[in-house]
This record gives structure tokens, C-alpha cells and sequence, in this order.
């Protein structure tokens, strides 16, 4: 069997490193991930500049035949098929993700874009998932068996399996819960504060850590943003005239709310409590995003699941390739 490694967290994450090391009693293994920390881009493919390719001889995990690349997870999968892999995978696993895909967030996670190329390009993929990667004992213990036990299951070529894994004792693992769909609420519960204004509320989302001062992705060599920044100002268009006096408007007391004359809800134009708050100062301002966990979610749902002490299995569909007709 010949499996492709792929992840969001970055070719140094404990989670890939696991992963390879649980692959190599299956078969070949090949691990394509990105050279930084790539959390939440989703399915997002590189479209300007160059993709950077390179050689991991060091990998900690030995037959492995590894890489890293400059662009995002679902670029992985393209790359990989494309120009390093002389033969296509049976199969593509993708994580392990350092923080839970349980919920409607999984639309942001780089994981699950990941394993959804995979899935656009006709291969088989699994994403696996730990709460945090700082503690993989469950997944250490229990990712062989269920990881052969997917590979011997049917699955349709429209869904990929989605494997989250509960953060406790591996002794008090209660087993393994199939069937399982993502939450109808987001796991990490997403909350922007301007930077500066004191303590976080909640905690940095998984990985906030490994990414750029600011929390900010940086840039690469040649894209688009990068070459107008390195040029300065010299890029950037002229502000419209109108825009100084809609500025004037907004902060003239009693203002009238844009589109209030029209019959369009009273206060849609109006500013936001920022700007109100924070006045001329605000038409710039630099939010920082933390998050609070979700604790409870409803029966059947991956995220209960993993909260009740479960191995949670489920399926994530693709609802574009899905046959014409199929429900």
C-alpha cells in the first residue's frame, strides 16, 4: 500500500510525526506537508507567486520519503500527485490535526481541505484529529487499529472518514462510536479583541503560537501582497473623494443611518461599536482571535462523542461530487 501524509500544523508537528510512524507498518509512506504552521486556510490552493519544494532527508521517521512545501495543505495533496510521487496513493491520511474537527468549524480546517483534495483527485483519505497534540496517548494507542479498520471499509467516493480521538486515560476509552456527523456549533468559538486592550478572553486557538508575530501568516517571496508591500505605497489606489465625506457624515452627532430613507432596517448603516467606541482611531484597528470550547453538543454528533470519552468515526461529504440526484 502507498500512502500520502499530509497536514495543516507544519512538517515539524508531533501529530504528522506520529501518523508517519503508525503509516510504515502499513506500507510505503510519503509526507508532503507545509514548511509552517497553515491552520484554518481550508481548501485553499497558491495561485500567485512560486511554491516552494524541499527535500526533509532528516525526517525523524525512518523509510520515509519527506518534503515540505511553502504553500497550504490542499496544495500538499496537488504537488504531491503532481511532481513528487512517480505513483498515485492508495490512500491519503491527513493530520494528526493538533485540535478537534467536530463542528461546523471544520469548514476552516486545513485537515480536512487537505483530505478533501484528495477526495477531488478520486483517492481515499482519512483525517485524523487529537484535542491537542501535547497529549496523543489515546491516539498512540488506538490509531493502528482503527486506521486498518477504515482501510477495510467501504466508503463512498463522495466522503472521506473523519477520526477524532478523546482526550483522557487510553484505559478509559469507553470505544468507538461510528456513524458520527460534526456538531450543528462550532467547536472553537471564535472571539476578535483589539490588540492591546489586556488578557484574551478564553485561550489562542491550536498553533496560534507557531504562526507569524500578531498572529498573521507571512507573506511569501513573490505573491501578489508581498511585491505591492515591497513597493510601498506606489501600488495602492487613489482614495475616492466621496470617502472623506462619508467619514465627516458617520461622525456627525444624530447622523442619519445610510439606506434609513429607503425603508431598510434602522442602525444597517450606522457604525459599529467600535468605531463608536474608539471614533477616528478606529478606522484602523488590529483585533487579535482567541476562542471558548464548546462543552456539550447534541447526541450523535462527533463532538459529544469525544466529550462522553469516545473514539468518534465519522464522514464528511462532498456534496459536489456527489451523482446527480443522489440525496
Amino acid at each position: 500500500m502507498r500512502i500520502l501524509i499530509v497536514n495543516d500544523d507544519g512538517i515539524r508537528s508531533a501529530g504528522l510525526i506520529s501518523l508517519a510512524r503508525m503509516a510504515v507498518k502499513l506500507g510505503e509512506v510519503w509526507v508532503v506537508a507545509p514548511e509552517s504552521q497553515c491552520s484554518a486556510m481550508s481548501h485553499r490552493i497558491s495561485v500567485f507567486g512560486a511554491v516552494g519544494v524541499q527535500p526533509e532527508p532528516d525526517f525523524p521517521v525512518s523509510g520515509v520519503k519527506a518534503y515540505s512545501i511553502s504553500g497550504s495543505p490542499a496544495d500538499c495533496v496537488k504537488v504531491a500527485l503532481a511532481y513528487i510521487m512517480k505513483e498515485r496513493p492508495d490512500v491519503v491520511f491527513s493530520g494528526i490535526n493538533n485540535g478537534y474537527n467536530v463542528g461546523i468549524d471544520i469548514l476552516y480546517s486545513g485537515t480536512v481541505g487537505a483530505a478533501m483534495e484528495a477526495l477531488v483527485s478520486g483517492i481515499p483519505a482519512i483525517a485524523f484529529s487529537n484535542r491537542t497534540n501535547e497529549d496523543q496517548r489515546v491516539s498512540d494507542r488506538y490509531l493502528l487499529p482503527v486506521a486498518r479498520d477504515l482501510l477495510a471499509r467501504e466508503i463512498s467516493a463522495y466522503e472521506i472518514w473523519n477520526v477524532n480521538f478523546p482526550s483522557c486515560d487510553p484505559e478509559a476509552v469507553k470505544g468507538i462510536l461510528y456513524e458520527r456527523v460534526p456538531a450543528k456549533k462550532s467547536y472553537y468559538e471564535t472571539i476578535y479583541t483589539p490588540a492591546g486592550s489586556g488578557e484574551l478572553p478564553g485561550e489562542l486557538l491550536p498553533g496560534a503560537e507557531d504562526a507569524a508575530p500578531g498572529g498573521q501568516q507571512a507573506e511569501e517571496p513573490g505573491t501578489e501582497k508581498a511585491l505591492s508591500e515591497a513597493a510601498g505605497t506606489a501600488n495602492q489606489p487613489e482614495e475616492d473623494p466621496r470617502t472623506e465625506s462619508v467619514r465627516k457624515e458617520l461622525q456627525e452627532p444624530g447622523a442619519k443611518a445610510a439606506g434609513q430613507e429607503s425603508g431598510e432596517t434602522p442602525g444597517a448603516g450606522e457604525k459599529s461599536s467600535v468605531l463608536e467606541k474608539q471614533g477616528e482611531a478606529a478606522w484602523h484597528v488590529d483585533l487579535r482571535l482567541s476562542s471558548i470550547v464548546a462543552t456539550e453538543a447534541e447526541a450523535g454528533s462527533d463532538m459529544q462523542a469525544v466529550f462522553d470519552g469516545y473514539i468518534s468515526v465519522g464522514t464528511v461529504r462532498n456534496t459536489l461530487l456527489m451523482p446527480q440526484g443522489k440525496k
